[in-house]
């Protein structure tokens, strides 16, 4: 059995090809991602993308945070061979809004900001105030969970190097030259 931490540095790469990819089908095909059982219309990226290119025998982390930031530096790594390692996700079902971090290497949720929720104001309020937002927080962690299981199934699918591999390659190559 692997100890823990030779695991986590051992498969961390997962993570990170996670978020790239996750990144590529945001922007080629968002409509794959959505989940028609959790009622998800809108699914993009936010105000922060973390990339890390470990080439070279040298890491250079690259952040792109703001509301409103090009991501055009990041296609730029990706290039240059950097992968996604933290994202920041927006995620929208009818009038309400999610917004959080999505880090690689152990898909911790972080900065989660959900939907607003009603006001309490009796004290037996309070149980359903605190039920509704344990149910919202579960809707960010099940639409990660099935993001995530949509990835692995193409990871492991034999269309992986041979299809995937290079349709995210030369979306890199495109998007660089817009």
């Amino acid at each position: 059995m692997l100890d823990v931490s030779v695991a986590y540095n051992r498969y961390k790469f997962l993570g990170h090809e996670f978020l790239t990819w996750l990144w590529y089908m945001i922007d080629t095909d968002k409509d794959k991602l959505l989940d028609p059982a959790a009622e998800l219309e809108d699914l993009f990226i936010g105000n922060r993308v973390v990339l890390e290119n470990s080439s070279h025998n040298r890491d250079e982390v690259i952040t792109i945070k703001g509301d409103g930031a090009g991501l055009e530096e990041g296609v730029i790594a990706l290039q240059k061979g950097a992968k996604v390692t933290e994202i920041n996700l927006v995620v929208r079902a009818g009038e309400n809004e999610w917004r959080f971090n999505l880090k690689g290497e152990s898909l911790n949720l972080s900065s989660l900001k959900t939907p607003e929720t009603g006001r309490v104001e009796q004290a037996e309020d309070v149980e359903g105030a605190v039920l509704e937002k344990i149910y919202l927080y579960e809707k960010a962690v099940d639409l990660t969970r099935h993001l995530y299981r949509l990835f692995i199934h193409s990871r492991l699918s034999p269309e992986w190097e041979q299809t995937v591999v290079k349709n995210i390659s030369g979306w890199i190559s495109r998007t660089a030259q817009k």
